[in-house]
């Protein structure tokens, strides 16, 4: 998975940790949280704040 992969990454976030409400998610701790999953193979530089917005939107929207 790379940064752009924003739906894919918001699925394996979801898989990964359930309990985790992503609506309270700081950018911070998101931004760790996608650099450590299994699968993720990108650049952990290029990530940005518009990037990290769409992953934690779809996030959300998995959750629902």
């Amino acid at each position: 998975m790379h940064w752009t992969d924003s739906l894919d990454i918001a699925i394996t976030l979801d898989e990964a940790y359930p309990e985790v409400n992503p609506s309270i998610v700081n950018f911070v701790d998101l931004r760790q949280m996608v650099i450590t999953l299994d699968g993720f193979d990108d650049d952990v530089n290029k990530s940005g704040e518009k990037i990290l917005e769409a992953i934690q939107m779809n996030w959300i929207e998995e959750k629902e």
